[in-house]
């Protein structure tokens, strides 16, 4: 019986030390998801900023916008740029983004190849037959993700200058008002004449439509530099946001899981160690019943 209680309490105070790093976890990603969801918040704003001013500038534009890759008439690759996390503890989260890259690059014919963002997506994406190229380390704060963004674009421009991308999509999840997130894909490049097409369709906030002044293609160069950058800096923004929030459920799912073994280990440990109590009472009661002097027999009362 002893054993039995004592491998409880080892099983108790080992879940006890899990339960405190499941609340150390919690109280992290916590704290860290309300940055994100701000930076989320202030860049869609800017984004669709950046959107509007572009709009302006194609509306008065007499000719495209020239994209340099399509001027050489690139053909090469379609570069996936993937979204992950590095660390783990939070769930389904590159699991779902990778069985959704998957999917969508299977139905597109050109080649493939996928940069990724973060060692545990690079991991999961590693098992499938899509081929890997480049990796960069994901950010750990707001501030790092301009770093990223930076040699994001340096290295595109790289790869663009020798005619090995075609196009670029950005696969990341992206944080819903009615679940945690959900897998996302934008298309970053080419920006050629059906971009600028969709962005002079978009409708203008007001009635007066903008002029521009002195516009030139160096302003508007400005523009699309601005709106390239905004772009990943809101997708890496979006997919840290995302991750944390599943972080986040993950966490309040283990904590309760901990909860309701610690309450079954501790049912258990109590009604080990009550049976434990009755069963030294019992033998103490009946060693003292054995020992005890025999009591006299009754005299027998004799018959009138």
């Amino acid at each position: 019986m002893s054993g039995t209680i004592a491998e409880l309490r080892r099983k108790i105070d080992s879940a006890g030390e899990l339960q405190s790093v499941v609340r150390t976890m919690k109280a992290m990603a916590a704290s860290s998801i309300g940055q994100y969801e701000r930076a989320v918040q202030a860049l869609e704003d800017y984004y669709r900023t950046v959107q509007l001013a572009l709009s302006a500038g194609f509306r008065q534009m007499p000719t495209p916008l020239q994209d340099s890759g399509a001027q050489r008439g690139d053909r090469g690759k379609i570069v996936a740029l993937v979204f992950g996390s590095d660390q783990g503890l939070v769930g389904q989260f590159n699991e779902t983004l990778v069985e959704f890259t998957v999917t969508t690059l299977n139905a597109m014919p050109e080649d493939k190849t996928i940069w990724t963002i973060g060692e545990r997506i690079q991991s999961r994406l590693a098992e499938t037959p899509l081929p890997l190229d480049q990796r960069f380390a994901l950010p750990i704060s707001i501030d790092a993700i301009t770093a990223l963004v930076g040699q994001v674009l340096l290295a595109l421009e790289a790869a663009r200058e020798v005619g090995g991308v075609a196009q670029v999509f950005l696969f990341h999840n992206a944080p819903t008002a009615g679940s945690v997130y959900t897998p996302t894909v934008q298309r970053l490049l080419p920006l050629d004449e059906a971009w600028q097409h969709d962005l002079v369709a978009l409708p203008w906030p007001t009635r007066n439509l903008p002029e521009v002044l002195q516009l030139g293609e160096s302003a508007l160069l400005a523009f699309v530099r601005e709106y390239l950058f905004v772009s990943l800096f809101r997708t890496c923004a979006q997919s840290l946001a995302s991750e944390n929030a599943s972080r986040l459920a993950a966490m309040q799912r283990a904590e309760k899981n901990i909860d309701e073994l610690m309450d079954d280990l501790n049912r258990s440990f109590h009604r080990l160690r009550q049976n434990g109590i009755d069963e030294e009472l019992f033998d103490l009661i009946s060693g003292f019943e054995a020992l005890a002097p025999n009591k006299p027999t009754p005299k027998e009362i004799p018959c009138v």
